[in-house]
This record gives C-alpha cells, structure tokens and sequence, in this order.
C-alpha cells in the first residue's frame, strides 16, 4: 500500500516528547537507561529541538506493533495533545512498522535515537569526505524503512529527519537508493585510497602519529587547539566536530609528532555511522600512541570509557599504547579527583592550565621514549649516523679508534620504523 503524505506546516520548531523503553533484557545487560535518556536529552537539544517531556515504559519484551505498548502509545498522544508537540523521539531504534504506526496514530514526526545521530551529523558534516560518509550511513539507516517513513520523508520544510536523502521523497525509488549507496561507497573507496597514501607517506618520512579520542563533549578539540596552537570549533555540544583534524605538536625535547583530533564516540553509535566512519575512525589504528580524553566530572565517567574501549577494541586499535586523560579537573570537588586512577599512564589535567599542557607534552614524550641505546658507527659512516638523529636524540658521543660510540634516547614509535637500518651497529 502507498505510503501517505498530509498536508503540514514546516516553519515551525521541533517540539519534542521523548520516549524510552526499558526492557528486562536491558536491566539484565546493564545498560544505564538513566543516563541514556539524560544523552538524548542532550542530543536532541544540540539538534536544536525544544524538549517538552520525557516519558519511561517499563516492559518485558518491546511491542512488535507498537514498541512501548497502545496503552503507553495513548498516553503519549494524550501529552503530545496537551503540549503541542510536533515530534516524538525514542531513545532505541525503531522498525519501519513501528514507525509507520506510530505516525498514523500520534500524526507527529516520529524519529529513533539512531535517526537522531545521524541528523547531528549532517548538519556539522563539512569536508566532502564527511558529507559523502553520513550521506552513505543515512541511505543505509533508510532503506530497510522505507515503508515506515512516509510522513517524514514528506515534511520537506526541514528540522530533524527530514536533511539530506529525505528531500527527495526516498521512499518512491529503492533503486536510486541502492544505486546512490554504490556511488557514494565509491567515493568513499577513492577518498580511502587517498587517505592510505597519506599515511605511507607519513610512515615513510618517520612521522610520529598521536591520536585524540575520548566520548563526545570530553573536550577533545579543546585539548588539540591548546596544545598546537590550532583553531578547531569548540562548543559545549555533543559532536561539536565532526571532521578529523591533524596539527603539529612540538614535544619538549623539540621534536614534532602529528596529533590528530577524532570524532567523538558515544554509546550505542549507529552500526551504519561506524561502518561510514572507519577510515576516519582508524586513524587510531594508525596511531603510534592514543590520548583518552575523559571528561572527569562525568557522573557516568566509567560507562563513558568502557564504551570508548569497545569501539577502540572493535576498530582493531583496543592494544595500542594509551595514556588517559581525566580532562576538566578543574569541575571536579575534591573527593571526585581522589577516586581517580593515578600514576603511570594517567593525567589529571585542565585544558586551560597551561603547567598542565606542558605535562601531557612530557608525558607524551616519556610514552614515545624507548630508553637509551648505543650504537657503534664507523666515523667515516654519515649516512649511517644520520639515521640516528632521527629516531631520537644523541644525549652523548665518544671517539674510539676510528669509531663513534653514539649514545641515544630513541622515540619508540621511530625507532619500529627504522632501527630495522641500525641493528647491525648497537653497541653490545
């Protein structure tokens, strides 16, 4: 049957009532349902949508026809009703069916936390690459629904659910969409080859990549613009960037590494945005070391890092070296600072205090450090010696015979790429 299209007003604000469901396989995994509505409370404010009310239904299992059950669905239209709301959000994913009915039921926009991702991310999309990887996630997330998305895919005015493929009125032609899904995989392969050959070039040159991850909002783009001088976008939103950003870092000891600045990670992100977002995702898999920015006054510090683990470990980079950083020390009371871990490997810090800045430069610099090696080269041998001073600094030289006893404090991550040339002149 044909999906059908009502006539609507689209100047207006989305006014939102969300809705979770809490189910008995849910309470069993362990899931923090309080903390995922405060999230998409959160989200759906950064989409730029007025929340009205938050309503919870407990069940066993969720409703094939309805999700959260008709009498809970009444009661939604009733607060719907009563506050004027254009919108209804979920807080899990949704079936086309369920979509479908519960738009003819409630004749609001119904839209899925999922849904409500990927619109985050086509708005703040804006380097090509970006644009085509959400566009892509989109056409995936839409084509098993089709059937269930009729009223959204008509609302073409705009607000949430409604940019990028669902101008277009989708639904008319699975074809286009499986076509445009190929074109823009495509793209994607083309932009993915370009981007390997960045990295060989990099590796080829001895480049030292650091990577900045961490949950949205953690304060990871702050972190990159004090400590490189960089002037990436700051907000106090969730996904405030989205588009990776790589700057150079001067350590301490005046070497230079290239830190790059990663899309923020939440729990429960859309399998359809991930798989988009590998090749932009695995520049931690091509990290040397990884920085874990924490927000440490998160009240859901611990399900924040657990989740940024899974999808490191998913990635294939869950066994690269890491050092955690508990950012926004500075919001923290003091009891909160002293349940964090502490020594080796940790850095309780605040963007704004530059006496921090300097420590996480030493501390990556310590993290990159692989002790002190001497080498025996002949003196006449200075294609040989120049490799050392670029796998890590010569802290000493001595003259013996007609050799140097070169002694240096090598950077692990160059000393991988190239000790392979020096193991035939270290100094037993």
């Amino acid at each position: 049957m044909a999906n059908e299209t009502h006539e609507t007003k689209t100047n207006l604000p989305d006014r939102a009532v969300l809705v979770s469901l809490v189910t008995d396989q849910v309470k069993r995994s362990g899931i923090n349902t309080e903390h995922s509505l405060q999230e998409l409370v959160q989200l759906a404010e950064t989409a730029g949508v007025q929340v009205l009310e938050v309503i919870t239904q407990n069940r066993e299992t969720p409703d094939t026809k309805w999700f959260i059950g008709k009498g809970k669905v009444e009661e939604l239209r009733m607060a719907i009703d009563g506050l004027e709301a254009n919108t209804a959000i979920f807080d899990q994913e949704l079936s086309g069916a369920q979509v479908r009915n519960l738009e003819e039921t409630l004749d609001v926009k119904i839209i899925d936390r999922t849904q409500l991702i990927l619109d985050i991310f086509a708005q703040r999309a804006k380097t090509r690459e970006g644009i085509i990887q959400v566009e892509l996630a989109q056409h995936s997330y839409l084509l098993p629904r089709l059937s269930g998305h009729g009223k959204n895919l008509s609302r073409l005015g705009g607000g949430i659910g409604t940019r990028g493929p669902g101008e277009s009125k989708l639904e008319t032609d699975r074809r286009h969409i499986r076509g445009r899904i190929s074109d823009l995989k495509r793209q994607l392969d083309e932009i993915m080859k370009h981007r390997v050959l960045q990295r060989e070039r990099r590796k080829k040159t001895g480049a030292v990549q650091v990577a900045l991850v961490g949950y949205t909002n953690a304060g990871k783009s702050t972190l990159l613009n004090r400590l490189t001088a960089a002037d990436v976008y700051i907000e106090n939103q969730l996904f405030a960037t989205l588009d990776p950003t790589s700057r150079v870092l001067e350590l301490p000891s005046g070497k230079e590494v290239v830190l790059t600045d990663t899309v923020g990670f939440i729990q429960n992100l859309p399998h359809d945005l991930v798989a988009a977002f590998r090749a932009t995702l695995e520049e931690a898999n091509e990290a040397d070391l990884i920085l874990h920015v924490v927000d440490a006054s998160s009240e859901m510090r611990e399900e924040q890092m657990k989740t940024v683990q899974t999808i490191l470990g998913d990635l294939g980079a869950g066994d690269k070296p890491q050092l955690v950083l508990f950012n926004k020390k500075d919001a923290c009371d003091p009891k909160q600072l002293e349940m964090l871990p502490s020594g080796e490997g940790y850095l309780k810090i605040s963007a704004y205090d530059e006496e921090d800045m300097e420590a996480v430069r030493l501390a990556i610099q310590d993290h990159l450090s692989g002790g002190t090696i001497k080498f025996r080269i002949a003196a006449d041998r200075g294609d040989v010696s120049s490799i050392l001073y670029r796998i890590g600094d010569v802290v000493e030289q001595t003259f013996e015979d007609n050799d140097i006893i070169y002694e240096v404090r090598v950077n692990k991550a160059d000393y991988e790429k190239m000790g392979y040339m020096l193991k035939d002149y270290i100094e037993a």
